[in-house]
């Protein structure tokens, strides 16, 4: 049976030969996440270029297939429609990112969309929208799970009944995110989708953030500085000029805006700059809606 049109371009982006994946396998599931999240980057750009986006899956993969990613409602959908067109047997549900440990998590609040994969016999916990967790896919069973230098947990959640808690490594910068086992569509995520990416309290709308996991660690750019993380540390940078920001961009995320033209950068960057230096003058938390990036 042939694919839909946008397989093989989509398969082509995460660098895979597609005869390799014309059987759903838990060794095919694990090469394909493994390529999402090393080829396809977590950002917020769109906002900060003043171009709205919607949470359809097939306009994230438009986005994607032309070099570009997004966020959990992006990501998530984008691949969710890949694997599904491929064979496998995917669910959407809803999720909620706790960001800080002094908070209680806040539930399963729809702020974030998770997968679940049917798969050789097994239920896996598919993520590829945090753009610093998950490397590969992980059983959906309580214990730890070894991915790189980080190490990874699921276990029953305590504030989501029936649902699930996956807790993130110590080093990244959220603390973990609980989910239901429920079914999920697309408009459920519409509403917080619309707050997040329009409220001015959002992070997202505040901090122009790219993020993209490698095998040994991940990195992410929030405003002007770089964050690299891995099993030796944290290196931070900053970022001083224009030139070396969309350099970091291109090299570093695979993202060469090439799409916008010298003026747009330039308004791109100057609001960045300006961003950057509001919040160093005035700190603050996260708002509605931040991940880990933000």
């Amino acid at each position: 049976m042939p694919f839909e049109p946008f397989v093989e371009l989509y398969a082509l982006r995460l660098g895979l030969a597609l005869d390799a994946h014309r059987r759903p396998s838990a060794a095919g599931l694990k090469a394909l996440h493994r390529a999402h999240v090393e080829r396809v980057p977590w950002e917020t750009l769109e906002i900060h270029l003043g171009r709205p986006t919607t949470v359809d899956p097939h306009e994230s993969i438009a986005r994607i297939l032309r070099g570009r990613g997004g966020y959990c409602f992006h990501l998530n959908g984008a691949f969710a429609t890949l694997l599904t067109a491929l064979g496998y047997d995917v669910t959407w549900h809803r999720g909620g990112v706790h960001t800080d440990a002094g908070s209680p998590p806040p539930g399963a609040t729809g702020g974030h969309l998770v997968l679940t994969v049917e798969c050789e016999g097994q239920t896996w916990v598919v993520d590829v929208g945090f753009g610093e967790a998950l490397y590969e896919p992980v059983p959906l069973r309580t214990g730890s799970y070894r991915q790189g230098p980080f190490t990874y947990r699921l276990r029953p959640s305590q504030v989501e009944p029936g649902g699930w808690r996956f807790d993130n490594d110590e080093r990244g910068a959220f603390v973990g995110m609980d989910f239901t086992l429920a079914p999920a569509v697309p408009a459920d995520f519409a509403e917080h989708h619309a707050v997040m990416s329009t409220s001015p309290d959002s992070q997202f709308v505040r901090v122009a953030a790219v993020a993209r996991r490698r095998e040994d660690g991940f990195d992410q750019l929030r405003g002007r500085t770089l964050t690299s993380t891995d099993g030796t540390g944290r290196v931070r940078r900053e970022l001083s000029s224009a030139d070396e920001w969309f350099g970091v961009l291109a090299g570093t995320f695979g993202i060469t805006l090439a799409e916008i033209d010298s003026a747009e950068r330039t308004a791109l960057w100057e609001k960045v700059r300006v961003d950057s230096a509001a919040r160093r003058a005035k700190p603050s938390g996260a708002g509605p809606g931040g991940h880990g990036q933000q």
